[in-house]
């Protein structure tokens, strides 16, 4: 029988991937003044997501989830989130037009603030430091006190997530969403690519189609759908007494919820079942993500999906697969196998950016190629195994940036340095974003179709 859960129950398991304050008293004070503050999101919410997220795993939608790798304080500026958000909602409708399906909407945002690391330390010029962990833990700045954690930053990160969410319920509920305005979401730089060309034309057949349904008296006065969306946040649950802080008895229900975003997820480095992030996780009801990576046996994973979702509710589990491209077809169908044999009710997800990264030109970055890759493998799975392609889990911005090699604009390790402003990991560009979304709207069509016979040909 499993152990009685609380909040804090996850603080007598083992954990990594944590930092080490020097000021215990001051971290637990801040963790205290959190948890008087509102909830950042609500439990009503969180169980919208999961019921459309229950929709997805019967295979009657798909997950777009994606956002920045790692949020910065200093680069908090609205225009960043509405390009963020205007990319996103031009993904979302590659995706929904090619599938005729919804499309799930989940940010990374307003909260995705702290990073997992390889190694505790990291130098430079002979001079040794701690890991820079995200802006909620220490500063990117390579100084000896800026890398001191400072719990300071809780707080900091809660209000700008509160910013954030503030602006993004705007866009979504207040006009910006609005399908009579899918011209308008085009970012500048991309007009003249040739993704922008491909979304035009998209855009004028559904504008063309709103015209039809205008004419027969069917507009957005009277559809809500049409001009507003369902927009939810998420991120990596890392840092668990921050988490702590915001989880809250939802007063309708009894059940506990996390209230810092709609969903939350367990990285690959911190999965192991009898550690502290997957106790914490257990026992709220947000729906949750799992990244699975190479390291995942078909057996660990069915030992991890009966803790994480003992009733196997629908909408509750996301398995996010990150493998790299050229390892899917040796770890995905075993473990798609494994769950189907249990009859485990799950959303299958692709990360195809974690498991690609490399160095170039003295930056990391990923080839945009082993992206689509990983992608087009993971299809060809679901295809050959007759289950359903889920999800998909990127790292992008709305920004014009050069962090990934590759795409339409054939961009070179050369050209890496003009425009690489991540605080962590490299993101797609708004036009790599958006040729993406067409890759993966040509194999909703072909799911939606009923091709399975005809496979896409996987690149190499």
């Amino acid at each position: 029988m499993a152990e009685k859960w609380t909040p804090d129950s996850w603080r007598s398991k083992p954990i990594l991937q944590v930092p080490e304050y020097p000021d215990e008293k001051a971290l637990a004070d801040v963790e205290e003044r959190l948890s008087t503050y509102p909830p950042l999101v609500f439990a009503g919410e969180a169980r919208d997501l999961k019921r459309q997220l229950a929709d997805v795993a019967a295979g009657k939608g798909f997950l777009l989830q994606g956002g920045d790798c790692a949020e910065s304080f200093a680069e908090h500026h609205p225009d960043h989130i509405r390009d963020f958000f205007r990319v996103f909602l031009q993904m979302a409708v590659v995706l929904t037009y090619a599938a005729s399906q919804p499309v799930v909407k989940v940010g990374r945002i307003a909260g995705q603030f702290a990073k997992p690391r390889s190694s505790n330390t990291e130098t430079k010029d002979g001079v040794e430091l701690p890991s820079y962990r995200g802006d909620i833990i220490n500063d990117i700045a390579f100084s000896s006190e800026g890398r001191i954690p400072d719990p300071n930053r809780l707080s900091m990160a809660y209000r700008q997530s509160a910013a954030t969410l503030n602006l993004l319920r705007a866009f979504a509920q207040g006009g910006f969403a609005n399908l009579d305005q899918v011209h308008q979401w085009m970012v500048g730089f991309i007009s003249d690519s040739p993704q922008g060309h491909r979304y035009k034309e998209l855009a004028d057949r559904i504008t063309e189609a709103l015209a039809f349904m205008r004419a027969c008296g069917i507009d957005s006065t009277s559809v809500p759908q049409l001009r507003s969306t369902d927009f939810f946040t998420s991120h990596e649950a890392l840092l668990l007494g921050y988490e702590e802080s915001l989880t809250r008895v939802d007063s309708t229900s009894g059940d506990w919820y996390a209230t810092s975003g709609h969903m939350l997820w367990i990285g690959d480095r911190t999965r192991q079942p009898d550690h502290a992030h997957v106790e914490f996780f257990r026992g709220i009801k947000n729906p949750i993500g799992l990244k699975c990576g190479p390291s995942m046996t078909p057996e660990g994973l069915i030992e991890l999906i009966d803790i994480l979702n003992p009733d196997n509710e629908p909408g509750r589990l996301t398995l996010i697969c990150r493998f790299g491209s050229d390892k899917v077809f040796d770890h995905l169908p075993q473990l798609v196998r494994a769950v189907e044999r249990e009859g485990k009710s799950v959303i299958w997800s692709c990360d195809p950016m974690h498991g690609n990264t490399i160095s170039a030109g003295g930056y990391k970055t990923r080839p945009f190629e082993r992206i689509l890759k990983e992608v087009e493998s993971f299809f060809a799975v679901h295809r050959a195994e007759g289950t359903h392609a889920g999800g998909i889990h990127v790292e992008m911005t709305g920004r014009n940036v050069t962090e990934c090699t590759g795409g339409a604009h054939a961009l070179t390790a050369d050209q890496l340095g003009d425009r690489y402003h991540t605080h962590c990991d490299p993101r797609l560009n708004a036009d790599q974003a958006l040729e993406l979304a067409f890759l993966i709207a040509e194999n909703l069509k072909t799911e939606r179709e009923g091709r399975h016979d005809d496979p896409i040909a996987v690149n190499g």
